[in-house]
């Protein structure tokens, strides 16, 4: 169902990058539910649990597996939205999808075999994020071990393109590219406008 809307309509994936405290979560999802309420597009509330690749060892992560699928989930029957969070290891995979709708793999995760194999084991949607040194054409790869896994649930995300250390730019032909493979393409606005750091 959720993935026919998402094939067919326009939707929204937004939320913080990681779950903060219970209250701004929640104050999120309820606001963001409502503009898409007034402006008639499938809002799916999107965070992480944990954010494992931090460049300082002292950044905030995250509440963590349980704690942090506990407050999606309440997130999820409170405002009866789909949601959406990171994995970073092939064991999360399960436990994760007894809650989240769509399990998203990280960029610099995409090509890791085991994560996305055990990902697509899950039945859930499987949303794969293109790395910065990747071209969209080669996204074929992961999406070709997700889809021999027995998995055909597929969404692919450019979040911008290396353009020399420390800078990413969005070639909207990685776009173009990646929509060949014949599954819905995210643009994550936020990420492919930073200048990363570390």
């Amino acid at each position: 169902m959720l993935y026919s809307k998402i094939r067919s309509g326009m939707f929204v994936m937004a939320g913080p990058c990681v779950l903060e405290t219970e209250e701004t979560v929640m104050r999120i999802a309820e606001s963001v539910k409502k503009i898409s309420e007034d402006l008639n597009f499938t809002f799916i509330f999107k965070a992480s649990f944990d954010k494992a690749n931090r460049t300082s060892m002292d950044s905030y992560r995250g509440p963590g597996l349980v704690e942090g699928l506990e407050l999606l989930n309440k997130i999820k029957q409170t405002f009866e939205l789909p949601v959406v969070t990171d994995i970073h290891e092939p064991h999360q995979a399960g436990t994760a999808a007894e809650v989240a709708d769509i399990l998203q793999i990280p960029a610099f995760l995409c090509r890791q075999t085991d994560l996305l194999v055990a990902a697509a084991k899950t039945g859930k949607i499987v949303n794969i994020k293109k790395a910065q040194f990747l071209e969209g054409k080669d996204m074929l790869y992961p999406v070709q071990k997700v889809v021999q896994s027995g998995n055909e649930q597929i969404m692919l995300t450019e979040r911008g393109s290396m353009f020399g250390p420390g800078r990413l730019v969005v070639d909207f032909t990685q776009i173009v590219d990646m929509k060949k493979l014949g599954y819905p393409v995210v643009m994550d606005i936020t990420h492919s406008t930073q200048r990363p750091g570390g």
